[in-house]
């Protein structure tokens, strides 16, 4: 089982304002970018109190010496898992130990506008919606523009998903008692798109903030970059969701038409 191992792995200072946000970052070999990452969320202009949750899923490079150097942040807090689980099992930790009434996600190799939950807070606000995400850019491995923009709907259903994932996971702020709800499950499947289905599937829709806030790394060997996995995993997916062999290939036609013009065709503003 996940666990904080020790005072001395939680650099979170109990005097500071309780959150309103709790940004959940799961960690792994993530040395090279986890620095850019945090320093986005550092960066916020958002009003509302935010604590931010690094879980290292064991790694085993320089992630706990470049976490350490923002050590001074009372908003920080460092909790390394006993041992290799995978990324869903590492975000359900996060939920787990939130101490903010909303959630948010950011993998160590992204990174954030600085307006970005400001804005999504706003939106929150005058929807009231459960569930709120943003566009993203996609980015180079090194951190350059690709020069391509996905953007999202500003308002998001279960009919529209099935036939195509438009909730980019590091774009995601959700209530925390509806992420301990539902919880991410199988790391083998697209588990954060299993979540945003079975939330969509009770409580309707979801909002968009159609800014590209999210930088999205391309990183090698991602799920982005392998089309074939990205399928299989999407196949597995809708099965878990219960949908037969047949549907599940049906909408597994939508899904790579849909995912193509996402990724190859020119960039939407």
């Amino acid at each position: 089982m996940c666990m904080i191992m020790g005072r001395q792995h939680d650099l979170n200072n109990e005097d500071t304002d309780d959150p309103v946000i709790s940004i959940i970052m799961p960690a792994y070999q993530a040395g090279r970018y986890i620095g850019q990452a945090v320093e986005s969320v550092r960066q916020q202009t958002c009003e509302e109190p935010w604590e931010l949750l690094i879980i290292d899923d064991c790694s085993t490079d320089d992630t706990p010496q470049i976490v350490k150097n923002h050590a001074a942040d009372p908003r920080i807090r460092y909790i390394r898992q006993t041992q290799n689980q995978g990324t869903a099992a590492a975000r359900n930790r996060g939920i787990e130990l939130a101490r903010g009434r909303y959630v948010a996600f950011l993998d160590a190799d992204d990174w954030w506008d600085a307006d970005k939950l400001r804005l999504q807070m706003k939106c929150i606000g005058r929807t009231k919606a459960v569930l709120c995400c943003t566009g993203r850019e996609l980015m180079q491995p090194d951190g350059t523009p690709k020069g391509h923009v996905i953007p999202v709907p500003k308002r998001i259903t279960y009919p529209m998903m099935l036939r195509t994932n438009v909730i980019p996971c590091g774009s995601a702020v959700l209530r925390t008692d509806i992420a301990r709800e539902f919880g991410f499950v199988h790391d083998e499947c697209h588990e954060d798109y299993i979540l945003w289905m079975r939330i969509l599937k009770k409580y309707k829709t979801a909002a968009g903030v159609n800014v590209p806030a999210l930088k999205c790394r391309l990183s090698e060997g991602g799920k982005s970059r392998n089309k074939l996995k990205s399928a299989c995993m999407q196949y597995g997916s809708y099965r878990y969701l219960g949908y037969g062999r047949i549907r599940s290939l049906y909408y597994m036609v939508f899904y790579m038409l849909n995912g193509f013009g996402k990724y190859l065709s020119p960039s939407k503003e």
